[in-house]
């Protein structure tokens, strides 16, 4: 059994690769195989945590903080992996090279839309001016057209990134365990999502941040993406009074 697990995948080729090649690969398994897909699942499944008292309890930022800091480290192990392979890999292009490139290319345009993707507003992030507007508080057509481009490239990018690694495990003639261990991983993640998502735990970020109130812009308009849940659909009668209550505070603001 451990020699089966410690054997190559394909026993007609050696599985020897140097240092560079070997960290290159950990890095960039451990940024996109794990963290990236960590990092979506944050911001897809817990704008809204368990055990928060919503709509009381508004604009929970846990899940921001995950996201934002996992895909900081992305960025950074992305960076340190290419830099590890890049001087001996220029003049040597395969299908895997050619699609981590791609890959590289596509979070350098997420970290752009990130830098301005517009202005908050609301009535926890006021203008300059005093007022509530905002890019985000408004739905703005740039808003919009933000979060569709960062959630479509987002989601294209994992499954570019998984494709890569799997043509890297290829190539480097990865052991066994590697694959075992990557495979049952994925499988793990994949059954998370499809759980959370039946839960009902993909919520829309502006209500989860502003409530369900009618009187904020953003909830004039239909849940925003496939699968996305506005809470505020389902509230209860008994928790008007709440809806009332913050809709006195915005108008007072």
């Amino acid at each position: 059994m451990w020699d089966w697990l410690l054997s190559p995948i394909d026993p007609g080729r050696v599985h020897e690769v140097g240092f560079a090649v070997s960290w290159h690969a950990r890095s960039m398994v451990l940024s996109w195989g794990v963290l990236a897909p960590l990092a979506v699942i944050a911001a897809r499944f817990f704008k809204i945590m368990p055990g928060q008292d919503w709509p009381r309890e508004l604009d929970n930022q846990s899940w921001w903080r995950s996201h934002w800091m996992g895909q900081a480290l992305v960025v950074g192990l992305s960076i340190f992996g290419l830099a590890l392979v890049l001087p001996s890999r220029l003049t040597e292009m395969s299908l895997h090279n050619w699609l981590g490139y791609a890959v590289l290319l596509g979070l350098i345009l997420q970290v752009l839309l990130g830098q301005f993707r517009g202005s908050k507003g609301g009535p926890t992030a006021p203008a300059a001016d005093g007022s509530l507007r905002g890019d985000h508080y408004d739905m703005t057509p740039w808003r919009r057209a933000f979060e569709h481009l960062h959630k479509t490239l987002g989601y294209t990018l994992l499954l570019l990134a998984s494709v890569t690694i799997v043509l890297g495990l290829w190539k480097a003639n990865a052991l066994v365990w590697m694959w075992l261990v990557l495979s049952i991983w994925w499988v793990l993640l994949i059954a998370a999502f499809v759980h959370m998502q039946r839960r009902g735990m993909a919520v829309d970020t502006y209500q989860a941040i502003w409530g369900d109130d009618p009187i904020h812009p953003g909830n004039q308009r239909p849940a925003p993406g496939w699968g996305m849940r506005q809470p505020g659909k389902d509230i209860e009668k008994g928790d008007e009074d709440v809806r009332s209550d913050r809709r006195d505070r915005v108008r007072g603001h």
